[in-house]
């Protein structure tokens, strides 16, 4: 008797092109980047056909499988502090940094789409591996702040803005590429950074470019400690400062940051989360004396930013992998994908991923503009909404594969590790709620731009009408007695409108219609794959159609 005939097993995904495969995202591409740089979209091409490849493919499961690992010291004894990764993250990185996912856009005019093209470079590597996308995310975001301190931007801005990757520690101007990570929060404070005890002492002459500082201090996590540098919070006479901390000093020694352990983290195994001491180590100071918090804002403002994104980038890619397994699994006498209740599940798990590309890529593109208003409140509306959406929407896309979908071969248990991660970093869901209802009640420019956004998608329906009203009144319920309790109602009905807005504007007819009833109509469940019958049949064959291109 043979005992292992194997049948009715889905077959791996070869050479999916992760850009093309994708109807919104290759619309949004041709909507913000290619008229403004059509070199730049071409190469997204290339990037969309890499990722989907087997060689990338396999690069992210050797990261996943093998983390690194932390030597503090050489045989003999002498301190090390230094990070082991498998050959596999170089390569990610090689390719990441090489396709000017780092800090290449702020060196571009506005209205370039360089940040919009960039977005779509890190939605589509993301979804190879999100660990590594680490630095590249906090290389980019650390620009702006930066450039607060002109002599220090000089120093290191072109090579955070190379399209070179140098892995070995060498002094920065020794180096064609840099990398940059953050080291903001300590055990005792969290999110309150201004509890952070580490101690900032200026010490003129040092051997840095830039008014230097000695630090002394733990920081509980330190991400990417192999970076050429790392923006740090310290405290001063004046308050908190905000001081770029190298690992390798400019006359080739090492500064003293001692890498304590990793951590054992749920999910991005393959980015080296650390605690670090700091002895007396050297750092010089970017912005204003004791005006550390504000400086490093801007910069939390850009992580924010590629939280959205790589949220985006995870709800695709268990997407695919819902929509994949479907298309080629039977069960009861016909393809899963047809059966009428998958049918709906799917639909609603589309809906929510074009929702979320969407905003993405119109958060990138307000960049670009220099829609400073918008991007302020928007980008914290996506980082809360899309950030918190990503893990349940993650959680069913794996129960259409059953079984299947709890083991590790087909990657979506990776991504239910990696789900909750972007709703924790960069302020937790509280902590971003907060921030977006001092937005509406102390910047006014911003929630003016907010509605005028919202305004372009007025009569589509009455429904829709109805949500934008209700937006132009926010401020008042902010301001009210109950604003912070019902800071994450707010939060999620504006963000859920300006979705709603986007999708009218720029996605399919009976795509934004679904969108519309299910999310704001009420035509909808408590979860996933309760869509009314109303929807239509359209618009589903639609939704799935365009959930995974040929």
């Amino acid at each position: 008797m043979r005992t292992h005939v194997v049948t009715n097993v889905v077959p791996a995904p070869r050479d999916l092109h992760v850009l093309r495969s994708d109807a919104t995202l290759s619309d949004a591409v041709e909507r913000w980047v290619e008229p403004h740089d059509p070199e730049g979209a071409a190469s997204l091409d290339d990037l969309g056909a890499l990722a989907g490849s087997e060689q990338a493919r396999a690069w992210g499961d050797d990261v996943e499988r093998v983390p690194p690992v932390l030597r503090t010291h050489s045989p003999t004894g002498e301190r090390l502090d230094e990070v082991a990764f498998h050959p596999s993250y170089h390569r990610l990185l090689e390719v990441a940094v090489g396709a000017g996912l780092t800090a290449e856009p702020w060196t571009r005019p506005e209205g370039s789409g360089a940040h919009a093209r960039r977005a779509a470079g890190f939605l589509v590597w993301s979804q190879v591996d999100a660990g590594h996308l680490c630095p590249v995310s906090m290389t980019y975001a650390a620009v702006p702040a930066l450039r607060t301190e002109p002599v220090v931007a000089e120093h290191w801005v072109p090579g955070l803005a190379s399209r070179t990757y140098e892995a070995a520690l060498r002094p920065a101007a020794a180096k064609a590429g840099l990398t940059v990570g953050m080291g903001m929060t300590e055990k005792q404070g969290g999110s309150d950074v201004r509890a952070n005890q580490t101690g900032a002492v200026a010490s003129p002459g040092g051997p840095l470019t830039g008014e230097t500082y000695r630090l002394t201090g733990h920081k509980w996590f330190c991400s990417a400690p192999m970076s050429d540098g790392f923006l740090v919070l310290a405290q001063t006479d004046a308050g908190v400062g905000c001081f770029l901390v190298p690992r390798v000093l400019d006359d080739g020694s090492r500064n003293d940051i001692r890498v304590q352990r990793l951590k054992d983290k749920l999910g991005n195994r393959s980015n080296a989360s650390s605690e670090i001491e700091l002895d007396g180590t050297w750092g010089v100071r970017v912005g204003d004396e004791g005006r550390g918090i504000r400086t490093i804002i801007d910069m939390v403002a850009s992580t924010r930013l590629d939280c959205v994104v790589g949220s985006a980038a995870t709800m695709r890619a268990a997407l695919v992998r819902a929509v994949h397994h479907t298309r080629h699994r039977s069960a009861f006498g016909a393809l899963l994908v047809d059966q009428p209740l998958m049918r709906n599940v799917l639909a609603d798990l589309a809906l929510e991923s074009e929702a979320a590309t969407l905003l993405a890529l119109r958060l990138a593109h307000a960049v670009d503009q220099g829609e400073g208003e918008l991007s302020r409140l928007a980008v914290a509306l996506g980082k809360f909404w899309v950030c918190k959406r990503t893990a349940p929407m993650v959680a069913e896309a794996l129960e259409c594969l059953g079984g299947n979908g709890y083991v590790e071969e087909n990657g979506l248990a990776r991504l239910y590790r990696e789900a909750p991660l972007n709703s924790i970093w960069e302020g937790s869901g509280n902590v971003n709620a907060l921030d977006v209802v001092r937005a509406l009640t102390r910047e006014p420019p911003s929630l003016a731009a907010l509605g005028k956004e919202l305004a372009l998608a007025r009569g589509h329906s009455t429904v829709l009408d109805a949500a934008i009203d209700e937006s132009d009144s926010v401020a008042a319920l902010a301001l009210g007695p109950d604003g912070a309790w019902e800071a994450r109602r707010l939060v999620e009905r504006l963000a859920v409108t300006l979705q709603a807005s986007l999708l009218v504007r720029h996605a399919p007819g009976p795509v934004a219609d679904a969108f519309v009833a299910s999310r704001l109509g009420g035509a909808h469940g408590s979860t996933f794959g309760t869509l009314a019958p109303s929807v239509g049949a359209g618009a589903v064959d639609l939704l799935l159609e365009r959930a995974l291109r040929a």
